[in-house]
């Protein structure tokens, strides 16, 4: 029991490095959580900073997501059962996400969770999830909005899962986790989807120049 309290708590801690807050910070000597859309993630970070910074953020927020899975693979205890050994996984995915959003070392203000869902999605279901990516590329191509791209391939995630072939069966877990994301992604993106309604969501461009309007979040 304490061995999978840690392993969750590793988890959370993983995901709260906020590779797009420090990258930000280090390198450009700014917070893009007062620029553009004031999330702590890729997106924003290629729209603020550009492709520079943007890429390896995304890379890294995926990471993440990947190695707090992999790691409670490795560090669980052995006794645990198949079931148990898959909610412990799950639980430390979800730790992962809820450390990207409300990251501890970051004020409790970060991302989306998109990217971070993407590398535990290629630690457990790796064929599914690559499949989302590509669903998640077509929309791109066709409409440059991000927020849609990734609703639409959030939404597609457990249908692959159960129907794309030559891959093992899902168990009752994963199928619930992917039935979770499929909700998670379109909830995170609230605002985006009032603004996609109105027609008023801006389509993705990637920074040229250094950011021009700062947010004051103090007030």
């Amino acid at each position: 029991m304490l061995i999978t309290i840690v392993l969750i708590i590793i988890a959370y801690s993983i995901g709260s490095f906020s590779s797009a807050v420090w990258i930000g910070k280090w390198f450009y000597g700014i917070d893009v959580r007062r620029y553009g859309s004031m999330n702590a993630g890729a997106t924003n970070t290629l729209r603020v900073l550009g492709w520079k910074a943007g890429i390896p953020v995304l890379l890294l927020d995926a990471l993440k997501g990947w190695i707090a899975v992999k790691l409670a693979a490795w560090l669980m205890p052995k006794p645990l059962g198949e079931l148990q050994q898959e909610l412990l996984l799950i639980a430390c995915g979800i730790a992962a996400v809820l450390g990207h959003i409300f990251p501890l070392y970051s004020r409790f203000k970060g991302g989306k969770g998109v990217a971070t869902l993407l590398g535990i999605g290629l630690a457990l279901f790796p064929y599914p999830t690559m499949g989302a990516v590509v669903v998640f590329i077509i929309f791109m191509i066709l409409s440059c909005i991000v927020s849609l791209s990734s609703i639409l391939a959030g939404i597609s995630f457990p249908f692959l899962v159960v129907f794309l072939p030559y891959q093992p069966r899902p168990h009752w877990p994963f199928l619930v986790l992917s039935i979770l994301v499929a909700i998670f992604i379109p909830f995170t993106h609230l605002s985006n989807i009032r603004r996609l309604l109105k027609g008023e969501e801006k389509k993705f461009s990637i920074a040229k120049n250094a950011p021009r309007k700062e947010i004051n979040l103090e007030k």
